[in-house]
């Protein structure tokens, strides 16, 4: 895409994760700042992160993006809910001494957006106005159900969805119902054809870039619906 990927950053998560990197990727006119976490099968520097970043970068909205420890250590099996969640709690406290005044959100694709969700659950995020989820994964594939979603009612600050239509991971129904019973608090957002990473059928006429791009645009401007810029 043209744009730089970031500044390296390095961050320490606690004795167990040991110390993790990071992409802090800030555009001169940023508002606010996104903390953004990867899937479980793809790290920071994957093109779906790289491209989100960039797009957002395009934008006005800041990105720091960083690694899981079993990803920096290049392991496959991801750390436990416990290394993973202090992992976004770090990521966040490093977010905060480069964002300055910017407003702050966190989120991530999948299992990313998932843990950060599961984070603030448990308590809430230093300074984090709301999440955005890039594909939540509601259930595993062909096996539908909201368990894995029953901890977002005890979350109290805004969520957005972006969801893919044929997403595997959640099945439309499930997850339409279930962003209603959150209320006010969740926006759910629907690409139309999109699988869990927004990949579109050919029959579609629209390519995946175009479709990154309307993802992207709205997450933009929620955040600047949430934060008044």
């Amino acid at each position: 895409m043209g744009i730089s990927q970031g500044k390296e950053v390095q961050f320490f998560v606690n004795e167990k994760g040991g110390g993790v990197s990071g992409l802090l990727l800030k555009p001169s006119n940023a508002s606010s700042l996104l903390v953004l976490g990867h899937g479980a099968g793809a790290g920071m520097r994957h093109r779906f992160m790289e491209d989100v970043a960039g797009k957002l970068a395009e934008r006005g909205v800041a990105t720091l993006r960083y690694q899981f420890p079993y990803m920096e250590k290049r392991t496959k099996r991801p750390d436990s809910e416990a290394v993973l969640t202090d992992t976004v709690r770090a990521a966040i406290g490093t977010a905060r001494k480069q964002a300055g005044n910017l407003p702050m959100f966190a989120g991530g694709k999948s299992m990313g957006g998932r843990v950060t969700s599961i984070a603030a659950a448990k308590e809430p995020l230093d300074g984090v106005l709301g999440l955005i989820y890039f594909g939540f994964p509601l259930h595993a594939a062909g096996r539908p159900g909201i368990e894995r979603g029953h901890h977002l009612a005890d979350i109290r600050i805004p969520m957005l969805f972006l969801q893919g239509s044929r997403d595997a991971l959640a099945e439309l129904k499930l997850l339409k119902s279930f962003c209603a019973k959150l209320g006010k608090r969740s926006e759910l957002f629907i690409v139309d054809g999109g699988d869990h990473s927004f990949h579109m059928l050919k029959s579609s006429k629209k390519s995946d870039e175009q479709i990154l791009d309307e993802v992207v645009s709205k997450a933009a401007l929620w955040m600047r619906s949430i934060s008044g810029q």
